[in-house]
């Protein structure tokens, strides 16, 4: 096949309630996009017939190829794998749930074709999402963007589209830990957004619970921000100062009356907090030291079991 204008990396995990569906939504908007293109399904191991059906897709469809991990990798690695292998000029990374519709990539295209090396998907309003979670979502940009030493555009995920020049950036940073919007948002270039509407899951669960957003939110400030590290040296800084000034005051306390009780309880109580600090302190410092640790390893980010290409 001759290389396409277009690269689409669709990572799919636990997905087969929506893989065909969105395979048949992505190829009616890049059949009619007027270039030629390739979609690149990224199966992150997924454990029900979401790599069944993904394949029997490929049989039908000469410009679909699956790559299928050996097990879950994760979906940054799966995001990774589909960049690898994708031959185009422009890059566009979607999920397979259709939240972000794939008639926004036609608008990408556009913003690419004027000139811009970027264009990332900004949510305007959530279709079909608790108050809960559109209040953590919103929370997490935020309080993401005043870590980060890296400026993160609000509201955007890791639905856009990444030039050519993008994307070999992308190849050559080894890094294991990965998050993508982070890469992109240090790497530059001429960014800009599409406003949409983000829909409802067309099927099944989310993949992406409080407990991975947490996660995610702390591999994106321990890969971009030396800010917990340094909040750790101030706040062990004021709680020093703080301890001192209290030792001052017990010691003169008891000077002027020596009659006064030992008071063991708030000794406990203190020592207690200032123990709890300590420990999360050194927590802080263990995540910027296990992420060392996992850097020397250098083992692959993802393997590859299966690789299907389609064809008519």
């Amino acid at each position: 096949m001759d290389k396409p204008r277009y690269s689409i990396v669709v990572p799919l995990y636990n997905e087969e309630e929506v893989v065909e569906e969105s395979h048949k939504r992505l190829k009616a908007v890049l059949d009619g996009c007027g270039d030629s293109y390739e979609i690149i399904f990224v199966n992150d191991g997924s454990r029900d017939a979401t790599l069944e059906k993904a394949k029997a897709l490929a049989q039908s469809n000469a410009r679909l190829r699956v790559l299928s991990f050996s097990r879950n990798f994760g979906h940054q690695p799966a995001i990774t794998a589909g960049i690898d292998c994708a031959r185009g000029d422009a890059v566009i990374i979607i999920d397979a749930d259709l939240q972000d519709p794939p008639e926004v990539m036609l608008d990408m295209m556009a913003k690419w074709k004027e000139g811009y090396q970027v264009v990332y998907g900004k949510r305007s309003k959530r279709k079909g999402e608790t108050v809960f979670k559109k209040l953590t979502a919103k929370l997490f940009y935020r309080f993401l963007n005043a870590l980060s030493d890296v400026p993160l555009p609000p509201d955007a995920g890791d639905f856009r589209l990444l030039d050519r020049k993008v994307v070999e950036t992308l190849k050559s940073m080894p890094e294991r830990n990965r998050y993508l919007r982070g890469l992109v948002g240090w790497a530059g270039y001429r960014q800009t957004a599409v406003e949409y509407v983000r829909e409802e899951r067309f099927a099944g669960e989310t993949k992406y619970p409080l407990r991975k957003m947490l996660a995610l939110g702390a591999n994106a400030v321990t890969s971009f921000s030396l800010k917990p590290l340094k909040l750790a040296i101030y706040l062990g800084s004021l709680i020093s100062f703080v301890s001192f000034v209290f030792l001052v005051y017990v010691i003169v306390q008891r000077i002027a009356n020596p009659q006064i009780a030992a008071g063991w309880a708030s000794l406990a109580a203190i020592s207690l907090f200032l123990n709890g600090i300590v420990l999360i302190i050194l927590g802080i410092m263990g995540q910027y030291i296990g992420r060392i640790y996992d850097e020397t390893k250098s083992r692959p980010l993802y393997i590859v079991d299966e690789d299907v290409r389609g064809r008519e």
